[in-house]
């Protein structure tokens, strides 16, 4: 196994970070009961014979939940799914878990899975300088974040498939805030392709014969605007108001803005997703009965001539929001009639987003969901259960029970019967109200190979390849609509960071280019058992990282830990928070 500058065998090191985590939750020598031994960690060693055994967590079992109660760990609640990791050698990795997950395979071909070298994690957690750079395995290696302007990347010399990508041998990633500014950039001839064609940019790039315009196709615009309520402040902790602000919202009218093809939400999934639309859809709003229903509701809740607050966005274009300072500014003039009075609030993007997961926005704020991959858990899940952010307050467990339900069964009558109720909850309780389903579009310059719109937004530049015409024939550019947030994925969001994790990250499985299967990648497959508890995934031999590094399991095993663990003394990144984990695996250790 390559250890480049002298760096400790990684086996070791990770045993040592795990007997950290040990240390930590054991009692101190001082206070154990008399003839008492503290576990240690095994004794460092290296090679594949260390691997055998490699567990985690390493000291302690997890106690699944069940009928809706929590389980335990370290003396703690434990709402997760996942019961431990562990590679019985250095080519295997076996995940156990409490219940069957129907998206496993999805999950973990999602871009926030990727795995990282441990001794990069080590070095680079520690010292807090992974959020801002990338040590995958993919065909790119970054070779330059310049804040501000752009990502720079060439090909990796020792990528495993480099027999197929990429296409051509550099990359950059740029951004543009401004739909219009893109398109200049295109037409121009200064960048490959565009992501997010403004709504009212369709036409003019469909009937450039220079340009290509690559709309989704129908019934994959996967994604939902919604307006959103911390029920944990006042005065959203009243349903009455909560359901006041949604039938007072004229969504049609928001739809407007959108490009043709674009949609009033009925259900909160897009019904093009198996089992989300399950169920009665959203109530009617926006007509004077509805506005006189909401003003009683707000006269029920005490706030008979309405009441002051803000409505909070960032300006960033999405293809479930592809105007929001215009919405922004519809809301709050729709409010207006039931007498809320909305002082309209723009917060930087990453603040908005750290502020949205921490719980910390207390008006109605804008946000929606794009899928990461297509499966009704993506949204509801992640947004609704047991695990979700506190972006609206506290979990429901009246919602977070019937998703537990559908996410750990393949029967489909259980799986349409559990998500019927959890759409009516939504309905009941309103955490939220979803406006629109956005049709979108990516644009390239005509004779680009490789062009993609993605349903799920991993449009990956290493499958792309310029025509003979562009600037630069041997450099594909992509311009997106904003600059990364952070480059240790694992602990972002948002899109644009994601995207350009992907040009170079890899997990154990990935997506078709530009599609919505998976495909194993640095595993050559992973099987489940009979009842879908176990998951045994077989690794890819001869893959290295970019830093030259050997893939191995205790590689996929760190990478996995330090997320799902909040005591790890790695779980460090951008927010700290890991969102994605609790929300898609249900909860954390610790």
């Amino acid at each position: 196994m390559i250890r480049p500058n002298g760096r400790l065998p990684r086996l070791a090191t990770l045993f040592a970070t795990l007997a950290i985590v040990a240390a930590a939750c054991t009692p101190a020598a001082s206070t154990a009961p008399t003839g008492s031994t503290a576990t240690q960690a095994p004794p460092a060693t290296s090679g594949a014979s260390a691997a055998a055994g490699l567990k985690y967590p390493e000291s302690g079992e997890v106690s699944c939940g069940s009928d809706g109660s929590p389980g335990s760990f370290n003396g703690k609640d434990y709402t997760g799914n996942l019961k431990s990791i562990e590679a019985p050698d250095a080519s295997t990795v076996v995940f156990n878990l409490c219940n069957p997950d129907v998206a496993f395979l999805q999950k973990v071909a999602f871009a926030v899975f990727g795995i990282n070298d441990s001794g990069w994690i080590e070095t680079h957690a520690a010292d807090g300088s992974i959020k801002d750079l990338l040590n995958g395995t993919g065909p790119y290696k970054l070779d330059e974040w310049r804040k501000g302007d752009s990502l720079i990347y060439s090909a990796f010399d020792n990528y495993w498939d480099k027999a197929n990508y990429p296409l051509v041998p550099n990359a950059v990633l740029r951004w543009a805030t401004d739909a219009g500014a893109r398109l200049q950039a295109l037409q121009g001839n200064q960048t490959t392709g565009i992501t997010l064609v403004g709504p009212n940019d369709f036409e003019t790039v469909s009937n450039d014969p220079n340009l290509l315009l690559a709309p989704a196709p129908e019934g994959q615009a996967l994604n939902t605007l919604y307006l959103g309520f911390n029920h944990d402040k006042e005065p959203w902790d009243d349903v009455n108001v909560r359901k006041a602000v949604a039938l007072a919202v004229d969504r049609q009218r928001i739809v407007d803005f959108y490009p043709e093809g674009s949609e009033v939400a009925t259900h909160f999934t897009p019904c093009a997703i198996e089992f989300a639309c399950e169920g009665d859809p959203w109530f009617a709003s926006g007509g004077a009965d509805q506005i006189a229903e909401a003003k009683a509701l707000l006269t029920t809740a005490g706030f008979p001539e309405g009441f002051e607050t803000k409505i909070q966005y960032r300006n960033v274009f999405r293809g479930y929001l592809p105007e929001p300072p215009v919405v922004a500014q519809d809301l709050k003039e729709q409010l207006e009639a039931i007498g809320i009075t909305a002082t309209i609030e723009e917060q930087e993007s990453g603040t908005y987003i750290g502020n949205a997961n921490s719980g910390a926005l207390d008006g109605i704020f804008l946000l929606g969901w794009g899928a990461d991959y297509p499966e009704v858990t993506n949204f509801m899940d992640y947004h609704f259960g047991a695990g979700a952010t506190a972006a609206f307050g506290a979990p429901y467990p009246e919602l977070a029970t019937p998703l537990g339900a559908g996410n750990s069964t393949t029967d489909a009558a259980a799986r349409k019967a559990a998500y019927t109720e959890a759409n009516a909850k939504l309905q009941e309780l309103v955490p939220m109200v979803a406006v629109a389903h956005g049709q979108y579009a990516n644009a390239y310059l005509a004779g680009t190979e490789g062009a993609q719109v993605s349903a799920i937004s991993t449009e990956v530049m290493w499958a792309m390849k310029p025509p003979a015409t562009a600037t630069d024939p041997n450099t594909v550019v992509l311009t997106q609509g904003a600059e990364p947030i952070g480059l240790y994925c694992a602990d972002e969001t948002d899109g644009e960071s994601l995207r350009a994790c992907e040009q170079s990250m890899e997990g154990l499985y990935g997506y078709e280019v530009g599609g919505t299967e998976v495909k194993p990648i640095l595993a050559t497959g992973c099987e489940a058992n009979e009842d879908g508890t176990v998951w045994t995934c077989a690794l890819r031999e001869g893959v290295t990282f970019h830093d030259v590094s050997t893939f191995e399991a205790e590689d996929v095993v760190l990478s996995f830990a330090v997320q799902w663990d909040n005591a790890h003394p790695l779980h460090k990144g951008n927010t700290g928070i890991f969102e994605y984990w609790a929300g898609l695996w249900g909860g954390n250790l610790n």
